[in-house]
Formats: structure tokens, C-alpha cells, sequence
């Protein structure tokens, strides 16, 4: 499934990936990290500058960028988003993040 992703959105979801599970599920981290990260290209192409805990980059970040995206990736995702939820530890910069995922999923069932 195609998801479009902006530059804020994938270092989000970059965060939140859980650091530890099964075999199986730091696979799919692993293979997420690779489709999600950020190339060497995009780093120069979009100005990314890291000054401290904040990343800045310039106009061109803003732009969505197709990523194909495997079920089991997805779940990895949701589950993610879900567990902050649940703690209540959704933060405004999630809000994008969950409408694409969460509310999606809710809208295919």
C-alpha cells in the first residue's frame, strides 16, 4: 500500500518504531528503516541541518513522497501509534502521522 510521507513525517515515524521485539518484527523495523530514512541525497537535496534535538530543512521537505508500504509494515506503524495513544502520549506532531494510518485503517474496515 502507497503511503505519502512528507520529511517531518518519516523522521516522526522513525521515533517511534519500537527498538526492540521478535526476530520477525525487528525484520520488519529494519526493512521500514530502509524505505522511511532519509538517503544521502535527500539529506543534501533538502537542506537537513541538526542543531541540538531539532532538525530543520528547507521548502522542499514539505513535499510528499511515495512510499510503498507492505501490510505487516503498516501494523508495525499503527501498533506504534496505538500504544502512544493508549499511554496518552500523543503529541500535535503525531496528529498527521495517525490521520494517515490510524484513521485509515478505521475508514477500510
Amino acid at each position: 500500500m502507497e503511503k505519502k510521507l512528507n520529511i517531518g513525517e518519516r523522521l516522526i515515524i522513525l521515533q517511534i518504531l519500537p527498538k526492540e521485539g521478535n526476530f520477525a518484527t525487528l525484520k520488519l523495523i529494519r526493512d521500514l528503516v530502509n524505505k522511511i530514512g532519509i538517503s544521502a541525497d535527500e539529506h543534501s537535496d533538502f537542506e537537513l541541518k541538526q542543531n541540538g534535538d531539532k532538525i530543520t530543512w528547507n521548502e522542499k521537505g514539505s513535499e510528499e513522497k511515495s512510499i510503498d508500504l507492505k501490510n505487516k509494515e503498516i501494523e508495525v506503524i499503527i501498533t506504534a501509534l496505538e500504544k502512544l495513544d493508549a499511554e496518552s502520549k500523543l503529541e500535535f506532531r503525531h496528529f498527521s502521522i495517525f490521520e494517515k494510518f490510524k484513521e485509515e485503517e478505521n475508514d477500510n474496515n
